[in-house]
């Protein structure tokens, strides 16, 4: 008898399969140092399944997401990310399977543990109503996730708000690509990621769905529901741009918007080639304060629509958005303290489309005005100041729009035009559909350039002391 028992342990250990006793829990974080709790380890998701019913007279959705997934090591149990609702049912592969909730730690055990490699499934059915009964620590709305306002829904989810609307691996480190099955009344339409594929009318309402086949940032994710009007346009290379509006705002939204295929070139030309399926926004018929690059449909505000509260400011904020597109939605920060890669390059963006438009000198008067913000003694000697070290309690603050916006520009002044867009391109070419970390960004602007750039990065990024104007100034063609 124990002679058999050795000779079925050898046979069972040498075919590879994983005993219970090998497999272990996933950890509950995905090793974000700014915070912790965020995402999960031990799988990695390929693909959601995301198919929702929304009520928007209760407020309520009841929804099924169906999670692929590969285990990266021998899973005895695992944890999405997943915060309020109740849920109906849960299964693994088809077969039901335990689970325990702490906040928006969702922790399941299957009924068999999972051998590295395996590929899998995970069906949650859920209803309830965004929000409720859960603690969102008071922060921003585009941190809520799934949000009702009078006249319809908008999903904005930066930095860890995708766990209050959907079962998720909720950080960056994990993209995956995305098909969302969205049930409203027959009097909304649906803007989601990617591309529509298919309207599906039953009775009174109707089925939209979408497809998002880039991988993409569980906090870029979103869904609108309002009643919009599609205003289509073209980009480069037949490239579509797909635009909603709010019904009454469409004409002026047509205007303010009219300039996206001149910016995309633009990009495309300075960056690397677009890099999705799809380009376009959708406006919220609510005044909202912010804009968010939802990838391929960036989100906006009505109030992007009024020229009182933008003014002549909205070609920035529009040509910013866009341009989070290739840095932020295609590269995209391995952890949340390098955030400045996205919004720092993306402010920079903005000085690059006003230098295309209006020439040189309003470059020049641009970065002036972000330098003498910057520059102010109550500013420069904050604890925001450092672009590369933001508080995690305070991640989107100035510094890592302007000052890092501003690391950009030195860098452009340091090496010179042509080797400052060839840094920019090799980076992009590089590290699209990934995540980086500032380092990588140093590692090629090093590499194209030959040059040791450890103290200008350090200066700028990690220095309380703000670093003075360059000497040459602030016109990218005194440089050497």
């Amino acid at each position: 008898m124990r002679t058999f028992w050795l000779m079925w342990l050898v046979v069972l250990l040498g075919s590879g399969v994983t005993l219970a006793q090998d497999a272990e829990p996933g950890d509950s974080g995905i090793g974000d140092s700014y915070y912790p709790t965020l995402g999960n380890g031990g799988y990695d998701v390929t693909h959601y399944t995301i198919d929702l019913d929304a009520d928007l007279e209760t407020g309520e959705i009841i929804g099924s997401v169906i999670i692929a997934a590969e285990a990266t090591q021998a899973l005895s149990a695992f944890n999405l990310d997943f915060s309020g609702y109740a849920i109906d049912t849960l299964t693994v592969d088809g077969d039901e399977a335990d689970f325990t909730r702490d906040g928006r730690e969702l922790t399941i055990t299957p009924g068999t543990p999972l051998e590295a490699g395996d590929s899998f499934t995970v069906d949650v059915t859920y209803s309830g109503i965004p929000g409720e009964d859960v603690d969102t620590g008071g922060g921003p709305v585009f941190a809520q996730g799934w949000t009702q306002y009078t006249d319809g829904v908008f999903v904005a989810s930066e930095p860890a708000g995708a766990a209050n609307w959907f079962p998720s691996n909720d950080h960056p480190l994990d993209k995956a690509t995305y098909t969302f099955r969205i049930t409203v009344p027959e009097d909304y339409v649906v803007a989601a990621n990617g591309l529509l594929e298919e309207t599906i009318e039953a009775g009174d309402s109707v089925t939209y769905v979408w497809e998002s086949s880039y991988p993409m940032a569980t906090y870029l994710a979103t869904v609108n529901i309002g009643e919009f009007t599609l205003q289509e346009d073209e980009g480069p290379d037949g490239l579509p741009i797909r635009n909603y509006f709010p019904t009454p705002l469409s004409g002026r939204g047509a205007d303010i918007f009219a300039r996206q295929p001149d910016m995309i070139a633009l990009f495309s030309e300075l960056f690397g080639p677009y890099p999705f399926e799809a380009y376009g926004v959708v406006v919220a018929n609510v005044e909202l304060g912010f804009a968010l690059e939802t990838q391929t449909l960036s989100l906006f505000g009505r109030d992007i629509l009024s020229p009182f509260n933008f003014g002549s400011q909205a070609e920035e904020v529009i040509a910013h958005e866009l341009s989070h597109q290739w840095f932020g939605d295609s590269v995209t920060p391995a952890r949340w303290q390098d955030i400045w890669l996205n919004e720092g390059f993306a402010t920079y963006a903005e000085a690059l489309w006003i230098e295309h438009e209006y020439g040189e000198d309003a470059l020049d008067r641009y970065m002036r005005n972000l330098y003498a913000i910057i520059a102010q003694p109550q500013f420069a000697n904050s604890g925001i100041a450092m672009p590369g070290l933001p508080p995690p309690n305070d991640l989107f603050n100035t510094s890592v729009y302007l000052r890092g916006g501003w690391t950009l520009h030195a860098l452009r002044l340091e090496v010179g035009d042509e080797v400052f867009f060839e840094i920019i391109r090799t980076y992009y070419d590089r590290f699209k559909y990934s995540n980086v970390t500032t380092k990588d960004f140093v590692n090629v602007a090093e590499e194209v350039s030959g040059d040791n750039l450890d103290n200008l990065f350090n200066r700028w990024l990690y220095q309380l002391v703000v670093p003075p104007v360059p000497e040459m100034g602030l016109s990218p063609n005194q440089s050497s």
